[in-house]
């Protein structure tokens, strides 16, 4: 439901004045603000702390400590904070003439490859690092890129984000209506992409995601397959702390690779997500572990997170 009343008026007034007076700021100082502001988040809000380090416990338990768990779980909501500042910022920085200074591309060569042959291609990526950095640098690169997104439902905010994300010619495309075009926006070379880390409900399809079952989307897949389209699953990521940014390709997938799979569906699916995985475990920190990932599950194997875990993060 859209939120369109006085107090959703009300906290994008508060948004619009805290990115106004960020702008006075260099982006490193925003950014080291955000990471301040994060414990007054964890204060205020301990369950997606909790959240936090019980998803980290159930995916990377055996490789760290409780103690290293809980401060990988602080850094990832300052991560998630920082992603709120450069969601605004970041337009305005980086553009044709000025993206090499923050942007270093990482295995990127076959999917300009591609891009420059005229083939649509869909791209894949998670709630990771400064995730929409991608598609904003292929956009002011000039490229024809398309991100399917889910508005949010402050529609002041939303509209507000909408029009920094459209600041240099990244196209948006709401996901309630994306199936009706996705198949027009590939078939012209664009290209077209998601966030396939979204928990899809009992009715997704499941696949191993850190060791545990996670549903996912059928949509990405079936949206390949039926276009005959490559998926190239890749990240933007920090460098520490500056304002200096990895963009790279983890995987690319090819129609060739599933055509002789028994279920290509599952595969596809299967093999875009293990990329995210690794992407992921290279630098845990910055993925956004209060996201509900393993919210649901498959009717025969109901479980949930360790309720000691959110309790040990208050």
């Amino acid at each position: 439901m859209k939120d369109s009343g006085l107090l959703a008026w009300l906290l994008y007034l508060a948004v619009r004045v805290a990115f106004a007076i960020m702008q006075i700021f260099p982006l490193e100082r925003n950014l080291r603000t955000a990471r301040l502001l994060t414990h007054i988040w964890i204060r205020l809000m301990p369950r997606h702390l909790g959240r936090a380090i019980a998803n980290l416990n159930r995916a990377l338990g055996q490789q760290y400590t409780l103690s290293q768990i809980r401060q990988m779980a602080v850094a990832c909501l300052e991560s998630a904070a920082m992603f709120a500042v450069e969601a605004v910022c970041l337009p305005r920085l980086v553009n044709a003439f000025t993206w090499a200074r923050y942007v270093r591309l990482v295995n990127f060569e076959e999917v300009l490859r591609l891009i420059l042959a005229g083939r649509g291609v869909i791209l894949v990526t998670g709630h990771y690092g400064s995730f929409e950095l991608t598609g904003h640098l292929l956009a002011t690169l000039g490229f024809d890129v398309v991100a399917v997104m889910r508005p949010i439902d402050n529609v002041y905010i939303n509209r507000f984000l909408v029009r920094a994300r459209r600041m240099h010619g990244l196209i948006l495309l709401d996901k309630k209506g994306a199936s009706a075009q996705a198949g027009e926006v590939l078939a012209r070379g664009a290209l077209l992409g998601f966030i396939g880390d979204q928990d899809a409900g009992r009715k997704g399809h499941f696949v191993d995601f850190f060791g545990a079952q996670a549903s996912t989307y059928k949509s990405i897949a079936l949206l390949a397959m039926r276009a005959e389209a490559p998926i190239a699953v890749g990240y933007a990521r920090r460098r520490g702390y500056a304002a200096q940014y990895e963009v790279g390709v983890e995987r690319i997938i090819y129609p060739h690779e599933w055509g002789h799979e028994a279920d290509p569906l599952h595969w596809i699916t299967q093999t875009y997500t293990s990329a995210i995985e690794s992407f992921v475990r290279a630098v845990p920190e910055q993925y956004w572990w209060m996201h509900r990932r393993w919210k649901s599950q498959p009717r025969a194997k109901q479980s949930s997170l360790p309720v000691d875990l959110y309790r040990a993060a208050i």
